[in-house]
Parts: C-alpha cells; structure tokens; sequence
C-alpha cells in the first residue's frame, strides 16, 4: 500500500458541490446543444445527465450509509448504493444508444453548426468538471466518492472531445466531425455503463472482492501457529469497500481458540483490509478408518 493522500473535505459536501455544478453545466450545454445544432453537446450533455444521477445515488448512498443497522436491516443500509448503481448502469447505456443512433444519422445528413457558441459552451463544461474532479478528488478514497470522481473524469473528457470538435468544423469546416466525438463519447459511456452493471451485480452476487485471493488467505492463515487448516473460507463485499469474510479453522492439538481467532482477524485486517470476520475454531478430527473384523 502506498502513501494516501490527505483529504479534508468531507465526501458528503464534495458531492453536494459537485452535484450542482455538474448540473448548472447540463442545463447550460443541453441548452446550447439544442441552439446551436450540437450532438456533440447535447451527447456531452446526455453524459452528465447519468452523471447527475450518479452523483446523487453517491450521495444519497453517504447518507443511508451513515445510518446504523437495526434488527430489520442487521447488515446496514449498503446495498442501497449497490442497487442504485445498478439501475444508474442500465440508465447509462440506453443513454449511450440513443446518442449514438442520432450521431450515426447525422453522418449520413450533415448540418449546419455554430461553432463558436459549441465550443464557448464546452469551454465552461470543461472548466466546471475540472472543478468538480477535484473537489471529489479531495474528498476521501471511499469507492462511493471514487465511482462518482471517474464519472465526472468521463465528463470532462467529452468536453475536451467537443471543444476539439468545434474547433475543428470552424476553422475547416469539417462538419462530420462532431457526429464522429458523438460516437466516440457514447462509446465511452458503454463502456461506463458495462463496467458499473458487471460490477453492481458482482456484489450482489456476493463475488470475492477484487484483489482478493482467497488461496492465499488460506496459505496465510494456515501459516499462523495453532492452524492444522482451514476451510468453508469466504469472503464478499455488502457494498463497495465493506468487506466481510468468515471461515471454519481447524485447530492444533491443545491450541488457544480465543488467540487463534485474535491472530486470523489481525492478519486479515494488516494484510487485506478486513474488518468484518467471523471465524469458527474446530478441533481437528481425523478421518474415521473403517475396521472390518474378519468373520470367524
């Protein structure tokens, strides 16, 4: 693990601040997108819309996730954010066929741009998201704050590929430019939109965390004295960054259960960033032999 850097706005008021911005700028360019003929734009603008939508599913999955677990919901509120997401993935790539299919037919029957508005209107989306990136950036490292920084970081470069676009039709007239950034950006929102549903559904499906090796955690944790073996090891997320693990041990002839457990937990939380474990110590059985007594 590397050094961290120190953050020291709270996640919950960077999302705030960059959930606004992120939509003063879609107004702005939906708007502009619409005046000046830009799918370029309004594909830019389709892509904060999702990101809008991210940014308030990470803020409201801050706040359920600052709620303490009750006999009805023992695991906590996480799974909230996970399903969010999900929804967000799906939401995310309708958006990107649409733009694509209006891209794509706007190849075949080019229009008339204004270029000068386009990319006046890109300067400021540019300018916003580069705000928004850090001030997420300086929030924290949570996975939550993290997911929400990457889809601003899309942001900002579907406005870089617009302010290239305009540039590029006004001073050479290359209309078909700006249907060819619409594709390229509903492109990079596919592949947004496939990573975030591969990703929600890999947590509800209680997939091992990545980076988790669980052969290793075995070889580990059969390493630490008063271990024979281990087995029935899992190890899952409730939601993104919470992960969990349980497993059965088998003990060494006259090994300390409590300390055996101390030691597994500690290796876990040192080595893996584990928190959450729930171990159950055994007595190690041999394998029964079957004797067969032979008939007289």
């Amino acid at each position: 693990m590397g050094a961290k850097h120190q953050h020291g706005r709270p996640p919950a008021t960077a999302l705030r601040i960059a959930l606004c911005v992120t939509s003063f700028v879609l107004i702005v360019e939906a708007v502009g997108g619409w005046l000046t003929g830009s799918v370029a734009l309004l594909a830019d603008a389709g892509h904060m819309l999702t990101d809008a939508g991210a940014l308030a599913i990470a803020l409201l999955g801050a706040w359920l996730g600052s709620r303490p677990a009750d006999t009805r919901k023992s695991f906590g509120y996480g799974r909230v954010e996970v399903l969010a997401a999900l929804a967000n993935g799906l939401l995310l790539g309708a958006v990107s066929v649409a733009i694509a299919l209006e891209s794509w037919e706007r190849l075949s029957d080019a229009r008339e741009i204004d270029a000068l508005p386009m990319i006046a209107i890109a300067c400021i989306g540019l300018g916003a998201n580069a705000v928004s990136a850090y001030v997420l950036w300086d929030a924290g490292e949570s996975l939550n704050v993290r997911a929400a920084w990457l889809h601003v970081l899309g942001d900002t470069l579907g406005s870089i590929a617009a302010i290239a676009a305009g540039i590029g039709i006004y001073f050479f007239g290359v209309t078909r430019l700006d249907p060819i950034v619409g594709l390229l950006i509903s492109g990079l929102l596919v592949l947004a939109a496939v990573r975030l549903v591969r990703e929600a559904i890999h947590v509800l499906l209680e997939g091992t965390p990545p980076g988790i090796d669980l052969e290793a955690i075995a070889r580990r944790v059969g390493q630490l004295p008063g271990v024979r073996s281990v087995h029935d090891l899992h190890v899952w997320t409730v939601t993104t960054g919470q992960p969990m693990m349980s497993a059965h041990v088998d003990l060494e002839p006259d090994a300390d259960p409590e300390t055996v457990r101390e030691s597994v937990h500690r290796l876990l939380h040192q080595e893996y960033d584990i928190d959450h474990t729930t171990i159950q110590t055994e007595a190690y059985r041999p394998p029964q032999l079957i004797r067969i007594t032979p008939g007289r």
